[in-house]
């Protein structure tokens, strides 16, 4: 029992490491491109409006797959691209309605699915971050942004990992001390045997003396006679 609690132990840090580790290599991707974390080309986001209600709504978590060709997008894809909405440059999630190729450059017209006009501006290829793969996590944005800050990286990176290391170093000591728990139970077993032995000599000391005192008084008795 106390074998297979351990080994569900060991299980259960090692996923709290691989948890925190993937969520650092998020935080600092995103810090190295604009606020865009991506792992192994995957882009997780999170949806700040319902523009693209009922397909994910707002709070939601989608991932993105970067693109290799943008040529290979077509209309109905949803890709997530860099605007200008209200005069800031943010990042927008979108449906692709039309695909313009004029004099060899491609853009994209794209509106939400929620809205009820397209989108005003039209969308280039140096303006893509990535293609939405149909991968949603309804609600999860909102936990993906606290991550991102400095106590929701502390919280769910820095602790778990303070954490495991200190298993990690618990789990060292006890080896030692069973490593060391047998040594120490021959020497205990050597200091038995050795006082055994000792205690028996001693003890046949003890008869032999007396067999010569014994045989000393029996002696001295016959000479009085």
């Amino acid at each position: 029992m106390k074998k297979a609690l351990k080994i569900i132990v060991s299980v259960i840090a090692w996923i709290i490491l691989i948890f925190a580790l993937i969520l650092t290599i998020l935080v600092f991707s995103a810090d190295k491109n604009n606020g865009i974390s991506c792992l192994f080309g995957y882009i997780p986001l999170t949806v700040e409006s319902d523009s693209m209600s009922p397909t994910f709504s707002k709070d939601d978590l989608i991932l993105d797959k970067e693109i290799d060709d943008v040529h290979n997008l077509q209309e109905g894809d949803v890709i997530t691209f860099r605007t200008l909405i209200d005069g800031q440059r943010v990042n927008n999630t979108h449906r692709i309605i039309a695909v313009n190729k004029i004099n060899g450059n491609i853009s994209f017209t794209t509106k939400g699915d929620n809205n009820d006009v397209k989108d005003s501006l039209e969308v280039y290829p140096a303006d893509i971050i990535g293609k939405w793969n149909g991968t949603k996590i309804n609600g999860f944005g909102k936990v993906m942004n606290f991550l991102k800050t400095r106590t929701g990286f502390c919280i769910c990176v820095i602790v778990p990992m303070g954490l495991f290391f200190l298993f990690e170093l618990y789990k060292l000591i006890v080896v030692i001390v069973e490593i060391k728990r047998p040594a120490a139970a021959e020497l205990d077993e050597e200091a038995i045997k050795r006082k055994a032995i000792e205690e028996y000599l001693a003890e046949q000391q003890q008869k032999t003396e007396s067999n010569s005192e014994n045989k000393s008084d029996e002696k001295d008795e016959n000479n009085g006679e």
